[in-house]
């Protein structure tokens, strides 16, 4: 039985206007040259120079001067070793040497792909059959760095979908690490970069739960070492860039939600955040959040890592740990099975797995639950999304690869109680890429990391080929029915 899908008439495009102000800096010795350009124009120089500079740049950008000052002291350190006051140095002077340490980037230039839907906390004032949702989208920009941002909609009882206006500018948030770590968390960490060796001795004399800021101090001293070696340097290094990889960022509040985006912050995801998969999670105790998983990249090794905000202006972030989370695809199911949390991954690039933790950042022995089965699907199965819960069953959509990479989207049914016990799995696609969806950055592609259902209709969003984004709507009836049919 093919269920029918309507596609529904939006797009969502990339826009090269989206741009973000970010700090750029070409290496020390072309820095001191700049700045010993800027360090000689006179006063009414810099006046009249920062004057031409905020005509064309401040409508542009929210509050631009606080961030070029922001970024003339990242290279206060450099300034100082050129023997200068850097305390002397007018408000304008440093204002305009940080703006030559900034440089526009558009976020969302390449593609805008991958959303994920969630519901939005606010559902007041609405009419009968209505819902607000928030919308995450992967963007992407020059050298294929990636970023999430959002947008705000309303899905009427046509299952049409309004999209709120968006904002003129765009945010990055204001970023501030965690200071303090657990030492059995740590080397529990340790153990799975195979690194663990390498840190016992250092780390026996630190107490159970130490500053970061001294525990990188013992790291510098190794590295200051003349004689250490290669394998070593590389290792101290990885574990530096991955406890900077937790943080809490905060949006200003008269910021709109199509104007925050997260932006690659830690070294580990230098290269970018790719398929962040929303979900609104409800725990036992009936409190809300949205919580999400993400892969940061740095150009060369992958780590998962975990989102959560109750009100999209505060985020927390951490790295998963575990062997469960050694790969992509993370997907948190939106309430505790039997007082864990609950969530699928695809350990081994070809399986779907499920696993379960008393933490949800914590995440070990995977169990595989679905592999491929029809050829649509034989290169690989994995999920879009986080499951979502039916009386039926736990409903998963599903992402299958086939011949020639064709990513297809399928439906699974799982049991609710025990969901490592398939109901049911659609022998044939829910969406293919369909001939006007098979040119983009990843030819013949359709994808989601996140649905939800609605009006008894399952509201899909999906990507195409890796390039833009649209919706499509299936009837909850039709698609039950035919999944609890394809075991027959």
């Amino acid at each position: 039985m093919k269920v029918s899908v309507t596609r529904k008439n939006v797009k969502f495009l990339p826009d090269s206007s989206r741009v973000v102000a970010r700090y750029f800096m070409s290496g020390e010795e072309r820095t001191k040259e700049l700045i010993g350009r800027i360090l000689v124009m006179n006063d009414q120089q810099v006046s009249h120079t920062l004057e031409q500079i905020n005509r064309e740049f401040a409508r542009r950008h929210r509050n631009i001067s606080s961030l070029f000052y922001k970024h003339c002291g990242n290279v206060r350190t450099i300034i100082e070793e050129m023997q200068i006051n850097y305390e002397e140095l007018s408000e304008e002077r440093k204002m305009l040497i940080g703006s030559y340490f900034t440089m526009e980037y558009s976020i969302e230039s390449a593609a805008f792909f991958n959303p994920s839907m969630v519901e939005d906390f606010d559902q007041s004032s609405l009419e009968k059959g209505e819902k607000r949702v928030v919308l995450s989208f992967r963007a992407t920009g020059e050298g294929h760095v990636s970023s999430i941002v959002f947008r705000r909609g309303i899905i009427d009882k046509d299952n049409n979908l309004r999209m709120m206006r968006i904002g003129d500018s765009i945010e990055k948030a204001e970023v501030s690490h965690k200071m303090m770590f657990n030492k059995k968390r740590v080397l529990s960490k340790l153990t799975e970069m195979h690194t663990l060796d390498i840190y016992s001795p250092i780390m026996c004399d630190l107490p159970e739960v130490f500053e970061y800021s001294v525990f990188k101090d013992l790291l510098n001293t190794e590295l200051m070492d003349p004689n250490i070696g290669k394998e070593k340097r590389e290792a101290i290094e990885e574990v530096i860039w991955l406890l900077d990889s937790f943080y809490d960022i905060q949006f200003k509040h008269d910021s709109d939600i199509s104007e925050r985006v997260i932006f690659p912050v830690s070294d580990v995801e230098s290269r970018g955040i790719e398929d962040a998969r929303f979900v609104r999670f409800v725990d036992d105790d009936g409190t809300e959040s949205v919580m999400g998983t993400y892969t940061a990249y740095n150009g060369h090794s992958i780590l998962s890592k975990l989102v959560t905000t109750e009100d999209f202006y505060t985020f927390r972030i951490m790295p998963l740990h575990g062997e469960g989370s050694q790969s992509k695809g993370m997907a948190l199911f939106p309430k505790k099975i039997k007082g864990k949390y609950a969530m699928l991954g695809r350990i081994d690039g070809v399986n779907n797995y499920l696993m379960y933790s008393t933490r949800p950042n914590e995440w070990k022995d995977p169990q595989i639950i679905q592999r491929p089965e029809y050829p649509w699907e034989y290169t690989q199965i994995g999920n879009c999304g986080s499951p979502l819960w039916t009386q039926e069953g736990w409903l998963v959509i599903t992402h299958g690869v086939g011949a020639m990479r064709r990513y297809c989207i399928g439906a699974s049914l799982f049991d609710l109680d025990d969901p490592s016990k398939e109901i049911g799995r659609l022998p044939e696609p829910l969406l293919t890429p369909l001939e006007d969806e098979r040119e983009g950055y990843v030819p013949n592609v359709v994808y989601s990391c996140g649905s939800i259902i609605h009006n008894n209709s399952l509201i899909l969003p999906y990507a195409v080929s890796d390039y833009s984004s649209t919706y499509a709507v299936v009837d909850m009836v039709e698609l039950m029915v035919a999944l609890k049919n394809s075991k027959k």
